[in-house]
């Protein structure tokens, strides 16, 4: 998942359908690629279960996961929490030893 949200183009997607579903040709217009380049985008964001694609007669609409997305969000959450505790510890030790130095 995360290699998939480590392009720029596919966050651009991520962030765009935060907005709301729309049509892979409406998405495809935002970015400066041939559809068949930009396709291989929709399908690594598909595969990684980041994003739905509905096909509706010629229309496939994406659709963002949000659930999938939240996982991210959650393992993010736990690694905020745990290096803040770190620099927070880190900071006390340097506070610590300043004042032995006084």
């Amino acid at each position: 998942m995360f290699a998939a949200l480590a392009d720029a183009t596919r966050r651009d997607v991520i962030r765009r359908l935060g907005r709301g579903p729309t049509s892979v040709g409406d998405l495809a217009r935002e970015f400066p690629m041939t559809l068949p380049s930009f396709m291989k985008h929709v399908r690594t964001l598909e595969s990684n279960g980041l994003i739905r694609t509905v096909k509706v007669g010629r229309v496939r609409t994406c659709v963002l996961n949000r659930e999938r997305l939240a996982l991210v969000d959650d393992w993010l959450a736990e690694q905020r929490a745990m290096w803040e505790e770190r620099t927070d510890r880190l900071e006390n030790l340097v506070d610590e030893l300043m004042e032995e130095k006084r």
